[in-house]
Parts: C-alpha cells; sequence; structure tokens
C-alpha cells in the first residue's frame, strides 16, 4: 500500500494585488503541511491572479512573481511537500503561463501551458504564448539571476514532460488542455503517471459545473489515476466570477470536493489515497498493457524523493462522494450575490444604490443583493473573520457591533429607489416597497415629474414645441425622445443619490449604482442610452430572460422575498409609463423574450448570420410559422440589432454568467456602424423562401447547404 496525501485549493485572488495574494498562497500552503499533505496544488496564474490581463504585458509583472516565488522558496513553505505555483514566465521574447514546481526550496521543473483558451471571456493569445516546441520537448531555462544566488540553482528543466519520484510519477496539466480535443493526460498515464495536478482559471457559467466535473472524472475513469483540480475563487477584479469547486478524483470517483459558492479566500480540500489502486487496475487491463508497449515516450526529470507513507494500522483512505450540482436558478443567485461581494469589498465603495422600479429585472437585481447579505450574515455566523472584518468596515459597525441579521445589514449597505412620474401606477410603487422590506433595503420614493417639467420646457423654450406622448396623439420620435428623458434623467439621479447620500446619513465613502438591463435587451438594443441601462455594475447583464424568470420563481420560494410572486405574475406598465425601465414592451419592439433567448445564443455562441440564422429557425419554428414568417422575424432582429450595436459601446459592467454577451469591448467584437438594411444577407434569405414556397416538399438538406 503506497499512501499518498494530496490538497488542492481554490484562492480569492485579486489581480495584481500580491501581498493578498502571497497572503492566501501561504495560508493555503499552512493548511496542506497541517493536514500532512506530501502535495499542494494552486491555481492557474495564482501569484499574479488570472484576470490581469494587458499587465501581463508589462515587465513589471514578470519581475514581482519572481520575487514572489523566490520568497516562497527560501523560506521553510516548500519543506517536504510538492508544490505547484502558477505565475507568468518571460523566456526570451516568449512569454508562458506557467505552473512551477517546486520541491525542498529548489525549483525541480517549469510547466508552460500548451494549448491556451482563447474567445469569449478568455483572451490567453493576446498574452501569452503556447509551448509548442517539439525537440526537446524539455529545454533548460536559465533562471533570473536575484532567483539563481537565493537558490544556488542556475537553471532548471522547462518544457512538456513530467517528474518521476522513487515510489510515483506526477504531472502537471494546465486548465485548458484538460477540456482539448486531443488531451495529453492519455499519453502520460501511458508513461506511468499516476498523479495529475490541473490548475485551472475556470470562470463561472450557468449549467457548467457538471460539464467540468464530468471532463475531470473521464480523465481517470479508464485508464485510472488521481487527478487533483485547483481553481480560482470569487472575482478578481473583472467581470467574471471564479466558482471554485477544487476536487480530487480516483479513477474517475471524486473522494474530495471544495465548494462551489463561498465568501472564503481559502478553500482547501484534502484526500488520502492508496496509489496501489490507480497500479492494479492498469496492470491487469490488456489493452492499457500493450497501449503502454508503444507509446510515444514523454521526458522526465528525476528526483530522488518519496512523497508516500508506507501502510500504516488504522489509516483510512478517502471513499467516493455524491457532488451536488446547483439548480440554475441557484447559480444565478448564488454567483452574483458573491461576485457583488467580491467587488463590494475591494472596490472603497460603502454599499449600492439601485433604481427599483418594481418590475421583474430590476427586482431581479434587488433579490440578488439581498442574498449577499444573508451569505455575509451566515459566514459571519460561521466563525469567517476577514468577512466579518470586511462587513464591519463597510456597514460602518462601531463599538464591537458585528452583523448577525441580514436585512439591518442590508440596511446599512444598500438603497433602493423608486423615481415614479405622473404616469407610474400605485402598484408599482407598492411592490418596488414591499420588496425593499422585504430585502431590508434604505428604501426613497422619489418623484422626478418637476425636473421632467424643467427639460420640456427648456426644450418648448428652444424649439417652439411642445413634446406629447402616444396617448395624447405624439409620434414614435416624441414618445421615444420621452422615454430617452425619463430614463437618463433617473440615471442622473441615481448617481447624484449614490455619491451624496452616504454623506447625508453620516456614513464614509459612496455607493455604486446598479444597473439593471438583460442580455436579451442589449443584444436587440432595446435600452436607453446613458440611461437605466447604465451604472457602475449590472449582475444580470449576461442573463437571458428565460433564466432571469426562471430565477425569478426560484427566489420568492426560496429566499423569503414572497413579493417577488406578485411581481412576476403582473403585467408591466406601459413603456413611457413605466415607473424606472428605459426599454420598450413586447409589443413595441416586435419579439417576445423567449424568441430573443433564442435570437441571442444562435448570434453569439453559434455565431450565426442572418441566413444561417434563417435556416436553423425554419427547423425550430416549421410547425407554428410559415417561411416567409420567419424571414420577416429573422429581418426584424438584424435591423434592431444592427441600427443599435452603437449602444454596445458603453454598456455597464456586467457579471458573466452565460457563454454569450452583448458587450461590445470583450465579447462581441464585430463592427458598431452597419448597413442595417442587410442588403445581401436579406435578399439571400428572399431567395431560400421563394424556394421554399415553390416546393412544399423540400427536404432539409437545401437548408443545411
Amino acid at each position: 500500500m503506497r499512501l499518498l496525501k494530496v490538497a488542492t485549493c481554490s484562492l480569492n485572488q485579486w489581480a495584481m494585488d500580491f501581498d493578498c495574494n502571497m497572503k492566501n498562497i501561504k495560508e493555503s500552503i499552512c493548511r496542506a503541511k497541517a493536514a500532512g499533505a506530501a502535495i499542494r496544488l494552486g491555481p492557474e496564474l495564482e501569484i499574479t491572479a488570472y484576470g490581469c490581463e494587458d499587465h501581463f504585458l508589462e515587465r513589471d509583472t514578470i519581475t514581482h512573481a519572481w520575487e514572489c516565488l523566490k520568497e516562497l522558496l527560501v523560506g521553510d513553505w516548500t519543506d517536504g511537500m510538492l508544490c505547484s505555483f502558477g505565475m507568468p514566465v518571460l523566456r526570451g521574447a516568449e512569454r508562458y503561463n506557467c505552473q512551477v514546481l517546486c520541491l525542498n526550496r529548489k525549483i525541480v521543473m517549469i510547466r508552460p501551458k500548451m494549448w491556451l483558451a482563447n474567445g469569449g471571456s478568455c483572451g490567453d493569445l493576446r498574452w501569452f504564448t503556447a509551448w509548442k516546441q517539439k525537440e526537446p520537448l524539455l529545454d533548460e531555462f536559465l533562471l533570473p539571476t536575484d532567483v539563481s544566488e537565493a537558490l544556488s540553482q542556475t537553471t532548471v528543466p522547462f518544457g512538456y514532460g513530467y517528474i518521476q519520484f522513487l515510489d510515483t510519477a506526477v504531472a502537471a496539466e494546465v486548465c485548458m488542455e484538460l477540456f482539448s480535443p486531443v488531451p495529453i493526460h492519455p499519453e502520460l498515464a501511458l508513461n506511468g503517471v499516476e498523479v495529475f495536478m490541473n490548475a485551472s482559471g475556470s470562470i463561472h457559467q450557468v449549467r457548467k459545473m457538471d460539464r467540468r466535473l464530468r471532463a475531470i472524472k473521464g480523465a481517470t475513469h479508464t485508464r485510472g489515476g488521481v487527478y487533483m483540480y485547483s481553481n480560482h475563487l470569487g472575482c478578481d477584479g473583472g467581470r467574471v466570477y471564479y466558482d471554485g469547486c477544487s476536487c480530487i478524483v480516483v479513477n474517475g470517483d471524486v473522494v474530495a470536493h471544495g465548494l462551489q459558492f463561498s465568501l472564503k479566500d481559502v478553500d482547501l480540500v484534502v484526500a488520502q489515497i492508496d496509489l496501489d489502486k490507480v497500479a492494479s487496475p492498469r496492470d491487469s487491463n490488456s489493452s492499457f498493457r500493450e497501449q503502454a508497449s508503444c507509446k510515444t515516450k514523454v521526458p522526465s526529470v528525476f528526483v530522488p524523493y518519496k512523497l508516500c507513507q508506507s501502510f500504516k494500522l488504522h489509516t483510512s483512505v478517502s471513499t467516493p462522494i455524491k457532488v451536488h450540482c446547483p439548480y440554475p436558478e441557484e447559480e444565478i443567485a448564488l454567483g452574483a450575490a458573491c461576485w457583488l461581494w467580491n467587488y463590494l469589498r475591494r472596490s472603497g465603495a460603502s454599499g449600492f444604490l439601485l433604481p427599483l422600479s418594481g418590475g421583474v429585472d430590476s427586482s431581479s437585481v434587488a433579490a440578488i443583493v439581498g442574498r449577499m447579505s444573508q451569505l455575509v450574515v451566515k459566514e459571519i455566523a460561521n466563525g469567517d473573520e476577514q468577512v466579518k472584518a470586511d462587513a464591519m468596515r463597510i456597514g460602518n459597525y462601531i463599538d464591537g457591533q458585528v452583523p448577525t441579521d441580514s436585512k439591518e445589514f442590508a440596511k446599512r449597505i444598500f438603497y433602493t429607489v423608486f423615481m415614479g412620474s405622473e404616469n407610474s401606477s400605485a402598484d408599482s410603487r407598492r411592490r418596488s416597497r414591499a420588496l425593499s422590506e422585504e430585502v431590508g433595503s434604505w428604501h426613497l420614493d422619489v418623484s422626478i415629474d418637476r425636473v421632467i417639467s424643467s427639460l420640456l420646457s427648456l426644450f418648448q423654450t428652444l424649439s417652439g414645441k411642445r413634446l406629447h406622448n402616444k396617448e395624447n396623439g405624439g409620434t414614435n420620435v416624441e414618445n421615444t425622445a420621452l422615454r430617452n428623458i425619463q430614463a437618463r434623467t433617473r440615471m442622473v439621479i441615481a448617481f447624484m443619490l449614490a455619491s451624496l447620500l452616504p454623506w447625508v446619513h453620516n456614513k464614509p465613502g459612496f455607493y455604486l449604482v446598479l444597473s439593471s438591463t438583460t442580455a436579451d435587451e442589449g443584444l436587440c438594443g432595446n435600452l436607453t442610452k446613458y440611461g437605466c441601462s447604465s451604472g457602475d455594475l449590472n449582475p444580470i447583464g449576461s442573463i437571458n430572460k428565460q433564466d432571469l424568470r426562471a430565477f425569478f420563481r426560484w427566489a420568492a420560494e426560496n429566499l423569503g422575498y414572497s413579493s417577488l410572486a406578485e411581481i412576476e405574475a403582473s403585467r408591466p406598465d406601459g413603456a413611457l409609463e413605466s415607473t424606472g425601465t428605459d426599454r420598450q414592451e413586447e409589443s413595441d419592439i416586435g419579439m417576445t423574450d423567449e424568441e430573443l433567448s433564442v435570437y441571442g445564443k444562435l448570434r453569439r455562441i453559434l455565431r450565426y448570420g442572418p441566413l444561417s440564422m434563417f435556416k436553423d429557425l425554419c427547423h425550430k419554428w416549421q410547425s407554428t410559422l410559415t417561411p416567409v414568417e420567419i424571414a420577416d422575424k429573422v429581418k426584424h432582429f438584424f435591423k434592431y440589432y444592427a441600427s443599435n450595436r452603437h449602444k454596445m459601446t458603453v454598456l455597464t459592467p456586467s457579471y458573466l454568467v452565460e457563454s454569450y454577451s452583448p458587450e461590445d469591448n470583450r465579447f462581441d467584437q464585430r463592427q458598431f456602424l452597419y448597413n442595417a438594411r442587410w442588403p445581401y444577407q436579406f435578399l439571400k434569405i428572399d431567395e431560400l423562401v421563394h424556394q421554399l414556397n415553390a416546393d412544399g416538399n423540400v427536404t432539409l438538406s437545401i437548408l443545411i447547404n
């Protein structure tokens, strides 16, 4: 029996805050050593944090990373334990995303990432080079002078290979390499590697946890092995939330699993493994033996050191456990709440302010902030000193007071504002107040009529014309102008209140304004530029309407906010007369929420243009719509999309929870000036519609081809 105790961790790092990151790294090492682990694995790029983006192009970032690594190596942090640290490494003109494997104050090997993640929220190719060198697979890397002198070590093996110890073989994978079409762990397994260490920077997306877990379990299901997976946890300074889930898998079974959504800075999981249970199935598998006999040889670094313990009585071995995958509604609530808390505690702000209209979108954001308050109070009750210190500072608690009630805490850090006009309904005002009471926010009811009246009077003085809405005989131009004036006025008031209300209430700092525009509204531009879609942060900006409504119903039942059920069941007020929205209703834009969700996924995930979208929807909707009707819908969407793309250049930074987002800079890098008539593409659709109508028995192959 070869007993090996291993530890992997999720760390809540902060891009470019080396002190914060080193504190968490050291804490994880201390806990791993206290547990008796022989291997400690940390997340990808843990020393700098993953979200440094163009800071990776600065030589200072590389220099500071080496300084931190040297600090870890000259101390006793790596004594008696193999530690894998993630950091950027510059090799000549090439910048690599690396795992640096260290033991007993020496660097054993540097493993550069071979397959980089790119697209969506990942842009590794902008900052790093993939390791593609074939000969030799392992090269020599000359250490920086100060590191070399401190360690009395001049060079270190650099490249693709594994470490051969006296009693087992260990190899590193880096994030995307697990999910690539041709992964490397099968080849390493045939070379005798028993322990795989995957350092990851995997962001949270709804429904992603199950896919990720299947890939991790599959890595050792048929070929055996121990798979250690580490991930970041929290918001490290950008739009994404890293959802932890560090785990240890043996022969396809999960034996240890960490937290997915947590306010903790360090989450460590430990497992004790019998490596003979890895070797035995391999030895008895004839196909494994045959393939191993003709394998491609992977180079190794020999380290004359034992990681395993010998057999001892009364020693327990970790056994398989069942992992709970949360419902998408839970993921939205927990992920967005944790993201907001991480942003709040590191921003210097004292809380949030939300224009609360009493509609589904803004009420969802209020529920998420309420959930955040519940999580904070819960973690404090569980003894988390860091959360306690942050909450006391942000909530301005004095004289030893500690947050013990989520509503009381929300009152200190959350303003909600109903900004109504003469057209606002009493029901919307009432629903807004009822939800604020359930969440616990400091609620204000503000009339904007005088401000609107002043602006309209100014326009009348300048132009000699008085604006009228549709109900009073106005044109579409007038109606749109009135809607936009209200929306932009509300946002001016929101930012004024966010900066001055803390001063009025003798609170330090400022409040962050929260926006509440969904991904579907952003995609088609159904929002006012610099209106209520603006703000400092948007926790629902990449969520489609269907998922948001599902979350809404779940929150009404599970978060204690019963007023959400009434809001969800109610129909919103008319577009111009609504209490805070700058968005038109379905009847005005000619697209339902369900249709927008379909368009969004086809446009962003499958990257369909007008013709491809038409073909796809002919399959999906052929039982209810004719080709002509489908063509009209596709054209209508793309006209809206093209006409409103300019709005995406100023869209509020959103919490990214889906694999698509309409945000311009990061995720939808298409131009924002279009010919909204799409003459060539729409002509192709018309030709295909004519062909389909001419032959009622046309086969589906026509659409595909």
